[in-house]
């Protein structure tokens, strides 16, 4: 597993492609690969480390950093300042603050407290979707189109065997021809939300 986790530079895996024509599974680890952070680790099929999110900050925090695993910044999601329900921004890259540009994606939360349930909806560029909490003591979510087309599903790691995984492993199935790295930056803007990042 070493090997997986600390490559050499000889045997660095190529970056993981940003959509496929397959559905595609990743296993999400909620765990940091730096010593005393907040993020979560995701791997490929393969078992490859594909994706790693880093919050240097207390959970919930206002800037988190989505990466590959050389460390390239893919997004920087950002809280927006000053909004009843939350508000969170996605920039391509390492953005920062002084920089004039529109977010790539946006995500604000809406929640209904009669029904208790909660959702998000997202802009990415002229396409909408929807986050979808599975329920208030499943950890789940999917994400759906206007169409009600589901997109990718999080939901707790299961084994072949029947066994669940514990709380901090989760799959995260991902529908043909979706950006990748936008559904993890969407599960990090989840995170963020139930305080899990």
């Amino acid at each position: 597993m070493a090997n997986k986790v600390h490559p050499d530079q000889a045997h660095v895996s190529e970056p993981c492609s940003m959509s496929s024509a397959g559905r595609e599974t990743f296993t999400i680890w909620m765990k940091s690969l730096v010593c005393h952070t907040n993020g979560c680790t995701v791997f490929d099929s393969k078992g490859e480390i594909a994706y790693r999110v880093e919050n240097y900050d207390t959970k919930g925090c206002s800037e988190v950093h989505l990466m590959d695993l050389q460390g390239q910044v893919l997004f920087t999601i950002l809280k927006k300042k000053l909004q009843i329900f939350g508000c969170w921004n996605g920039y391509r890259g390492d953005f920062t603050s002084t920089k004039k540009e529109k977010p790539w994606f946006q995500v604000k939360r809406s929640c209904s407290i009669v029904k208790r349930d909660f959702s998000c909806q997202v802009t990415v560029g002229f396409n909408k979707y929807w986050i979808v909490s599975l329920g208030r003591k499943k950890q789940g979510f999917q994400i759906v189109n206007l169409a009600g087309d589901i997109v990718a599903e999080v939901k707790q790691k299961q084994l072949s065997s029947g066994m669940v995984l514990g709380d901090d492993v989760l799959t995260l199935e991902v529908e043909p021809y979706m950006d990748h790295s936008l559904i993890v930056a969407l599960f990090t803007v989840y995170g963020l939300i139930n305080r899990r990042l």
